[in-house]
């Protein structure tokens, strides 16, 4: 699907997407134009969805970040489609998603402190529907977040 070419482009396109188009087809060895092309035919092919902005979340004053693990009451036929609709809701949630297996759900909430996050909890997340348990981790560090193409 991908040749040498492409490969290269993505690594450099992923190592720094806001670099202006010549300089970042000059460090991936192709013109210009080739590399608009390039990264156009990927576009097109669903391999470039988008570029987006990270946020550092305690740069603005969220320090804390919990991952919940949710179980949800399968004898209810909507309880996935309530509980995503209602957990979407909620603006702190900031992650979303879905399993098989004994947990159902994974939520990431951002929580600018401990109180903050105590409220959140049970004012926000423990009155979503159709809860039958959850489990709160509390995150510690970031070892790795690595979105590159392994090639």
């Amino acid at each position: 699907m991908l040749d040498d070419t492409d490969r290269r482009i993505l690594r450099q396109f992923q190592a720094a997407p806001d670099l202006p188009g010549a300089e970042l087809a000059e460090r991936a060895g192709v013109t210009p134009s080739t590399l608009a092309r390039r990264l156009a035919a990927m576009r097109e092919k669903g391999v470039l969805r988008g570029t987006r902005g990270v946020i550092h979340w305690p740069a603005l004053g969220y320090e804390l970040e919990v991952s919940l693990r949710v179980a949800l009451d399968k004898t209810v036929a909507s309880a996935f489609d309530e509980f995503l609709a209602a957990a979407r809701q909620v603006p702190e949630v900031i992650e979303i998603q879905t399993f098989l297996g004994s947990i159902d759900v994974r939520l990431a909430v951002i929580a600018r402190d401990l109180t903050h996050y105590q409220q959140l909890y049970r004012g926000r997340i423990l009155t979503l529907p159709h809860i039958s348990d959850i489990e709160a981790l509390m995150h510690v560090a970031l070892v790795k977040s690595d979105e590159t193409v392994p090639l």
